[in-house]
């Protein structure tokens, strides 16, 4: 009897090996040559004695490429005091608003450290997204639960992410104010338990609005209390960030912070005075290496304001691209910029090049997929949005790197700027906006196209944070 148990478990066992084989699984003889491959050495004791102890980076710094740090830009817009997002998703916002300012202190000889108020722009960010949000439960409540635009929308309700769209279509909307008329609070720089609670709240919303209307509830019903969900939000909004000034009394200073004068505003009065921009004048340009160039994309509910504008944007090549940034910046002109800024960036000094560490001699291996390959496996993606600010041009003009504002406090990489090599810039930007002046006409005729309609989920459409 015990024999023929044996036999059987032995069987068994054979039979279990052999379909873990023919299912992908990982066998003992898969496991054994394995190891065998990776028998220790005297060489990867030592790598691995150093590298569970340490930072990876650390270790894999390439020496060869550390004394090639220069500062110097043959072509720099000068920049203004450097902001701090602090512990927030909004660099959107800030590179958004350090474009506008930068116009308003040229235009108005304002002083350097001159702001408009992060704070205001992104209560009504957070308002309207919430409305988007509720109206766009409301349009899909046919759809099933398990639709891919419904449950895309349940897992994005709401975030402090975004891009340059909302900016302009906040403006325009609610108007601007300076940043001491409403300055910033702690859930305004620390915005992600605000965040997940108006998340929290949202979805709750949403459950009972798609209920309301399997039970027969009209459009009518549905809208009413749509309405009073966002006084609730409100609430929330103006108990955390303040309540928005719809008049105030601001006195302007010049470069040498002297009091010039001191008027009654309100938002959009103050806009219009110290800002008065065309938004239609911007256009967001892309490298999007999935898909064809010369097309113009727009991305479905990837917007701010529910009556506003979804994310459009013209694909082209890299080489293009940098001949607008160029001509902009050689006319004194910053531009919103966004990247994958945490692939190969020195945090110490704030360079960004892609030979700042040399991964694979560390692991004995090499890493080569390409700018499409890493964005097709979501290994890669616009992840931050900077002000690009200058470029430094060789003899036959060619740039050889680039440098960006950015909104992590004066005391981060290079005093608050990032430095990055022409060959990083073309392997990890993604989007810039630019102004219709400095776009060649031909380029610009290709904004009439009508648009290529794409989902909000795709890899390429994060919004930076």
């Amino acid at each position: 009897m015990m024999r023929r148990l044996f036999v059987f478990l032995s069987v068994l066992c054979c039979f279990l090996y052999i379909n873990a084989q023919e299912n992908g699984g990982l066998s003992p003889e898969i496991l054994s040559k394995i190891k065998e491959a990776n028998k220790p050495t005297a060489e990867t004791k030592a790598l691995r004695n150093a590298i569970v102890g340490n930072d990876i980076n650390k270790l894999a710094v390439n020496a060869d490429n550390s004394t090639s740090f220069d500062s110097h830009f043959s072509n720099k817009v000068n920049s203004k005091a450097v902001t701090d997002q602090k512990s927030s998703g909004r660099c959107w916002m800030f590179t958004g608003m350090n474009v506008l300012r930068a116009k308003a202190i040229a235009k108005h000889k304002l002083p350097a450290d001159f702001q408009f108020s992060q704070a205001y722009t992104f209560f009504y960010d957070q308002l309207e997204k919430a409305n988007l949000f509720l109206q766009a439960i409301i349009d899909t409540r046919d759809k099933p639960m398990d639709d891919k635009t419904v449950e895309w929308l349940f897992k994005n309700p709401i975030g402090d992410g975004g891009q340059f769209t909302g900016v302009a279509n906040l403006v325009e909307k609610y108007g601007i104010v300076p940043k001491d008329v409403m300055p910033e609070t702690f859930s305004s720089n620390n915005t992600s338990r605000m965040s997940n609670l108006l998340a929290l709240k949202l979805r709750e919303y949403g459950l009972e609005l798609r209920n309301i209307s399997e039970q027969g509830g009209d459009v009518n019903k549905l809208e009413e209390r749509k309405i009073e969900m966002l006084q609730t939000v409100y609430r929330m909004l103006a108990l955390t960030i303040g309540e928005p000034p719809t008049e105030f009394t601001w006195t302007q200073r010049d470069a040498s912070d002297k009091a010039v004068s001191t008027e009654k505003y309100t938002p959009m009065s103050f806009f219009k005075k110290y800002l008065d921009v065309d938004f239609s004048k911007y256009y967001m340009i892309m490298n999007d290496p999935l898909r064809e160039y010369y097309k113009v994309y727009e991305i479905e509910y990837d917007r701010h304001v529910y009556d506003g504008q979804n994310w459009l944007y013209l694909n082209l090549p890299m080489e293009e691209i940098a001949a607008m940034a160029i001509a902009s910046i050689k006319d004194s002109t910053m531009m919103y910029f966004s990247c994958d800024v945490g692939k190969f960036l020195n945090r110490d000094n704030g360079y960004l090049d892609i030979n700042n560490y040399d991964y694979g001699s560390l692991f004995g291996t090499t890493f080569n997929m390409t700018k499409k390959e890493r964005v097709q496996t979501f290994a890669s993606g616009s992840s931050h949005a900077m002000t690009l600010c200058a470029v430094d041009l060789d003899e036959n003009g060619k740039p050889l790197k680039w440098m960006v504002e950015n909104s992590w406090g004066s005391s981060y990489g290079h005093n608050g700027f990032l430095i990055m090599t022409d060959e990083w810039f073309n392997e990890y930007m993604f989007r810039l906006v630019v102004e219709e002046k400095y776009i060649p006409a031909k380029t610009l005729k290709l904004m009439k196209q009508k648009p290529i309609v794409l989902p909000p989920w795709d890899p390429m459409f994060a919004s930076e944070e």
